[in-house]
Protein backbone atom coordinates (compact mmCIF):
# COMPACT_ATOMS: atom_id res chain seq x y z
CA UNK A 1 0.00 0.00 0.00
CA UNK A 2 2.77 2.42 1.01
CA UNK A 3 4.76 1.52 -2.10
CA UNK A 4 1.76 2.27 -4.30
CA UNK A 5 1.27 5.64 -2.59
CA UNK A 6 4.93 6.56 -3.07
CA UNK A 7 4.73 5.53 -6.71
CA UNK A 8 1.67 7.71 -7.28
CA UNK A 9 3.24 10.75 -5.56
CA UNK A 10 6.48 10.28 -7.51
CA UNK A 11 4.54 10.05 -10.74
CA UNK A 12 2.71 13.30 -9.98
CA UNK A 13 5.95 15.14 -9.26
CA UNK A 14 7.60 13.69 -12.35
CA UNK A 15 4.72 14.81 -14.57
CA UNK A 16 4.80 18.32 -13.08
CA UNK A 17 8.56 18.54 -13.64
CA UNK A 18 8.22 17.20 -17.18
CA UNK A 19 5.69 19.92 -18.03
CA UNK A 20 7.78 22.75 -16.60
CA UNK A 21 9.26 25.18 -19.10
CA UNK A 22 12.17 27.62 -18.84
CA UNK A 23 13.15 31.01 -20.22
CA UNK A 24 16.78 32.12 -20.39
CA UNK A 25 17.03 35.88 -20.70
CA UNK A 26 19.91 38.12 -21.79
CA UNK A 27 19.98 41.93 -21.69
CA UNK A 28 22.69 44.07 -23.29
CA UNK A 29 23.07 47.80 -23.71
CA UNK A 30 23.56 49.81 -26.91
CA UNK A 31 27.29 48.99 -26.83
CA UNK A 32 26.74 45.27 -26.40
CA UNK A 33 27.70 45.23 -22.73
CA UNK A 34 25.83 43.12 -20.19
CA UNK A 35 23.13 44.95 -18.24
CA UNK A 36 22.66 44.03 -14.58
CA UNK A 37 19.56 44.89 -12.53
CA UNK A 38 17.17 44.51 -15.46
CA UNK A 39 13.83 43.01 -14.45
CA UNK A 40 12.43 40.28 -16.70
CA UNK A 41 8.62 39.88 -16.63
CA UNK A 42 6.93 36.74 -17.97
CA UNK A 43 3.14 37.07 -18.33
CA UNK A 44 1.01 34.05 -19.25
CA UNK A 45 -1.59 34.59 -21.98
CA UNK A 46 -3.78 32.08 -20.10
CA UNK A 47 -4.24 33.57 -16.60
CA UNK A 48 -4.86 30.09 -15.20
CA UNK A 49 -1.12 29.46 -15.54
CA UNK A 50 -0.52 32.03 -12.79
CA UNK A 51 -2.98 30.58 -10.28
CA UNK A 52 -1.92 29.63 -6.77
CA UNK A 53 0.93 32.14 -6.74
CA UNK A 54 1.70 33.65 -3.36
CA UNK A 55 3.30 36.93 -2.41
CA UNK A 56 6.29 36.23 -0.15
CA UNK A 57 7.88 38.62 2.31
CA UNK A 58 11.09 40.35 1.22
CA UNK A 59 13.58 42.95 2.44
CA UNK A 60 15.50 45.98 1.20
CA UNK A 61 18.41 46.81 3.51
CA UNK A 62 20.35 50.02 3.99
CA UNK A 63 24.11 49.49 3.93
CA UNK A 64 26.80 52.19 3.68
CA UNK A 65 24.03 54.74 2.98
CA UNK A 66 22.76 52.79 -0.03
CA UNK A 67 19.68 50.67 -0.67
CA UNK A 68 20.60 47.00 -1.01
CA UNK A 69 19.57 45.65 -3.43
CA UNK A 70 19.45 48.63 -5.78
CA UNK A 71 16.57 47.02 -7.72
CA UNK A 72 14.12 44.66 -6.01
CA UNK A 73 11.42 42.91 -8.08
CA UNK A 74 8.45 41.56 -6.10
CA UNK A 75 5.02 40.08 -6.79
CA UNK A 76 2.06 42.38 -6.16
CA UNK A 77 0.76 41.91 -2.63
CA UNK A 78 4.21 41.26 -1.20
CA UNK A 79 5.34 42.79 2.08
CA UNK A 80 8.81 44.33 2.35
CA UNK A 81 10.84 45.04 5.46
CA UNK A 82 13.35 47.91 5.43
CA UNK A 83 16.05 47.03 7.98
CA UNK A 84 18.74 49.63 8.61
CA UNK A 85 22.18 48.03 8.92
CA UNK A 86 23.96 51.40 9.17
CA UNK A 87 24.95 52.91 12.49
CA UNK A 88 22.95 56.06 11.71
CA UNK A 89 19.24 56.68 11.23
CA UNK A 90 17.48 56.79 7.87
CA UNK A 91 14.06 58.02 6.78
CA UNK A 92 12.81 55.94 3.85
CA UNK A 93 10.03 57.28 1.65
CA UNK A 94 8.41 57.04 -1.77
CA UNK A 95 6.11 59.42 -3.64
CA UNK A 96 5.51 56.95 -6.49
CA UNK A 97 1.88 56.45 -7.59
CA UNK A 98 2.26 52.67 -7.17
CA UNK A 99 3.02 53.15 -3.45
CA UNK A 100 3.34 56.27 -1.35
CA UNK A 101 4.73 55.79 2.13
CA UNK A 102 7.16 57.23 4.67
CA UNK A 103 9.04 55.57 7.51
CA UNK A 104 10.06 58.11 10.20
CA UNK A 105 13.70 58.27 11.26
CA UNK A 106 14.80 54.91 12.60
CA UNK A 107 17.71 52.53 13.00
CA UNK A 108 17.93 48.77 13.28
CA UNK A 109 14.83 46.76 12.40
CA UNK A 110 12.14 48.83 14.14
CA UNK A 111 10.42 50.11 10.99
CA UNK A 112 7.06 48.48 10.22
CA UNK A 113 6.90 46.40 7.01
CA UNK A 114 5.21 47.90 3.95
CA UNK A 115 2.73 46.02 1.75
CA UNK A 116 2.83 46.75 -2.00
CA UNK A 117 -0.66 46.21 -3.37
CA UNK A 118 -0.44 47.90 -6.77
CA UNK A 119 1.75 46.96 -9.78
CA UNK A 120 4.29 49.51 -10.95
CA UNK A 121 7.68 51.06 -10.24
CA UNK A 122 8.30 52.43 -6.75
CA UNK A 123 11.25 54.80 -6.39
CA UNK A 124 12.84 54.81 -2.93
CA UNK A 125 14.59 57.76 -1.32
CA UNK A 126 15.95 58.89 2.05
CA UNK A 127 15.08 62.33 3.43
CA UNK A 128 18.51 62.57 5.05
CA UNK A 129 20.75 61.25 2.28
CA UNK A 130 19.70 62.58 -1.13
CA UNK A 131 21.97 60.24 -3.09
CA UNK A 132 20.19 57.15 -1.73
CA UNK A 133 18.01 55.91 -4.60
CA UNK A 134 16.51 52.46 -4.95
CA UNK A 135 13.78 50.80 -6.99
CA UNK A 136 11.07 48.28 -6.23
CA UNK A 137 9.37 46.76 -9.26
CA UNK A 138 5.94 45.47 -8.24
CA UNK A 139 5.07 42.82 -10.82
CA UNK A 140 1.56 41.81 -11.83
CA UNK A 141 2.90 38.35 -12.70
CA UNK A 142 4.51 35.85 -10.31
CA UNK A 143 7.03 34.89 -13.00
CA UNK A 144 9.97 37.29 -12.97
CA UNK A 145 13.70 37.55 -12.36
CA UNK A 146 16.51 40.11 -12.25
CA UNK A 147 19.65 39.97 -14.36
CA UNK A 148 23.01 39.56 -12.69
CA UNK A 149 26.43 40.99 -13.63
CA UNK A 150 26.50 38.95 -16.86
CA UNK A 151 23.14 40.36 -17.96
CA UNK A 152 21.48 36.95 -17.65
CA UNK A 153 18.51 35.58 -15.76
CA UNK A 154 16.60 32.30 -15.74
CA UNK A 155 12.89 31.88 -15.05
CA UNK A 156 11.97 28.22 -14.68
CA UNK A 157 9.13 26.01 -13.46
CA UNK A 158 6.78 27.73 -15.91
CA UNK A 159 3.69 25.91 -17.18
CA UNK A 160 3.98 25.25 -20.91
CA UNK A 161 1.96 27.71 -22.97
CA UNK A 162 1.88 31.15 -24.55
CA UNK A 163 3.56 34.08 -22.82
CA UNK A 164 4.56 37.68 -23.34
CA UNK A 165 7.93 38.70 -21.95
CA UNK A 166 9.33 42.16 -21.41
CA UNK A 167 12.13 43.90 -19.56
CA UNK A 168 12.58 47.03 -17.45
CA UNK A 169 15.61 48.90 -16.16
CA UNK A 170 15.80 52.20 -14.21
CA UNK A 171 17.97 53.83 -16.89
CA UNK A 172 16.20 52.43 -19.94
CA UNK A 173 15.70 55.00 -22.70
CA UNK A 174 12.52 53.42 -24.06
CA UNK A 175 9.13 52.38 -22.76
CA UNK A 176 8.76 49.04 -21.09
CA UNK A 177 5.95 48.14 -23.51
CA UNK A 178 8.31 48.53 -26.47
CA UNK A 179 10.34 45.53 -25.24
CA UNK A 180 7.45 43.03 -25.35
CA UNK A 181 8.12 39.71 -27.07
CA UNK A 182 5.76 36.77 -27.60
CA UNK A 183 7.03 33.30 -26.75
CA UNK A 184 5.47 29.83 -26.89
CA UNK A 185 6.98 27.69 -24.12
CA UNK A 186 7.29 23.94 -24.20
CA UNK A 187 8.89 21.58 -21.75
CA UNK A 188 11.19 20.13 -24.42
CA UNK A 189 13.63 22.99 -24.94
CA UNK A 190 14.43 26.14 -22.92
CA UNK A 191 13.34 29.33 -24.70
CA UNK A 192 15.67 32.30 -25.12
CA UNK A 193 14.68 35.97 -24.83
CA UNK A 194 17.24 38.65 -25.66
CA UNK A 195 17.13 42.43 -25.61
CA UNK A 196 19.50 45.21 -26.56
CA UNK A 197 18.38 48.40 -24.85
CA UNK A 198 19.72 51.92 -24.70
CA UNK A 199 20.65 53.22 -21.27
CA UNK A 200 20.52 56.87 -20.28
CA UNK A 201 23.58 58.30 -18.47
CA UNK A 202 23.51 57.79 -14.72
CA UNK A 203 23.34 60.99 -12.70
CA UNK A 204 25.41 60.72 -9.54
CA UNK A 205 24.19 62.86 -6.63
CA UNK A 206 27.08 64.00 -4.36
CA UNK A 207 27.22 62.14 -1.06
CA UNK A 208 26.45 65.19 1.06
CA UNK A 209 23.88 64.84 3.82
CA UNK A 210 20.71 66.88 3.54
CA UNK A 211 20.59 67.28 7.33
CA UNK A 212 22.46 70.07 9.11
CA UNK A 213 23.61 67.79 11.90
CA UNK A 214 26.75 65.80 12.58
CA UNK A 215 24.47 62.87 13.49
CA UNK A 216 23.75 62.29 9.80
CA UNK A 217 27.07 62.12 7.91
Amino acid sequence: MLKNFIAIVSSVFFCAAAQAAEIRALVKDQKGKAVADAVILVVPVDPRNALHAHAPAAAVDQVDKQFVPYVKPIFVGSTIRFPNSDNIRHQVYSFSPAKKFELPLYSGTDAPPVMFDKPGVVVLGCNIHDWMIGYIYVSETPFFAKTGPLGTAVINDLPAGEYTVRTWHPNMDRTEESTIQHIALSADTPSVAEWQIGLKPTIHVPRVSGAASADYP
